[in-house]
């Protein structure tokens, strides 16, 4: 390793930080005269794709080369029982997710929420947001906060002090859902660093965005009643929404433990 590269190890977080944010800024830029409208949508899907392009650029040839420590970490996919046990897991994190920072907040002051209610319009919208938040933004999102930022770094102890600065750095970027992505944030890190594949991350982050977009359609098609709070951001399902996540949940630790039974 070079002189600067072992001078820079350090402010790695930071500068990975700092660099999401940028990205982040970048593709939100047609959003923000706040039309979702489709073509809007596409421009900004099109940046993203571009920005996660960068971003595997950026870890593959340079970081690795740079920090050899980092291929310690792999970026192969997983299996498709492991994609789906991760995906069926995360709705249930969610919700427990939600009723920590609930918990959490109440601690200090009361919280006061209202029934979640989506027009047929609003449910458009947010299915249009949904194909950034769901298939794009969890890569480019885990690529940077947990890939850049804690994959030079041999050590596990080393690793979970990154993995707390990172969880920190990316609560602030959601401001007033500061708690909720911190803490999840700081899911998907450890998830990383145990799994020792980005990939692992990116899925459980897609499920939670996904599971999020589902509670819009749950509402709006009179299924049952979300309760909601805009600061902080909280999602309160009803118990039907509890026992169906704790049901897929149970599906996909099967799954995951199915996965890795060796084969006959």
């Amino acid at each position: 390793m070079s002189k600067i590269a072992t001078i820079i190890k350090p402010f790695l977080p930071i500068l990975a930080a700092i660099y999401g944010l940028a990205l982040i800024y970048i593709t939100a830029l047609p959003l923000a005269d706040g039309e979702g409208s489709l073509a809007n949508e596409a421009v900004g899907w099109i940046l993203t794709l571009a920005a996660i392009l960068l971003t595997v650029f950026v870890v593959i040839p340079i970081e690795r080369k740079v920090y050899p420590e980092s291929r310690q970490f792999s970026l192969k996919p997983p299996t498709l029982t492991v994609a789906a046990g991760l995906l069926l897991i995360a709705p249930l994190w969610l919700v427990t997710q939600e009723a920590i920072v609930y918990g959490l907040t109440s601690l200090f002051h009361s919280v006061q929420t209202e029934t979640l209610t989506y027009s047929s319009d609003e449910l458009r919208e947010d299915m249009l947001s949904s194909v950034h938040a769901v298939f794009l933004a969890p890569v480019l999102e885990e690529l940077c906060y947990r890939q850049l930022a804690i994959s030079p770094f041999r050590r596990r102890k080393s690793q979970i002090i990154v993995c707390v600065i990172m969880a920190v750095l990316f609560g602030i970027l959601h401001v007033r859902n500061f708690m909720g992505a911190s803490i999840a944030a700081l899911l998907f890190g450890i998830v990383y660093i145990w799994s020792r594949n980005i990939w692992y991350a990116v899925l459980l982050h897609a499920g939670s965005n996904l599971t999020a977009t589902l509670f819009a359609v749950y509402c709006c098609l009179g299924f049952g009643e979300i309760q909601t709070c805009k600061s902080p951001v909280i999602f309160l399902p009803d118990m039907k929404v509890f026992i169906a996540s704790l049901l897929l949940a149970i599906i996909g630790v099967v799954a995951l433990k199915a996965s890795r039974r060796p084969s006959q």
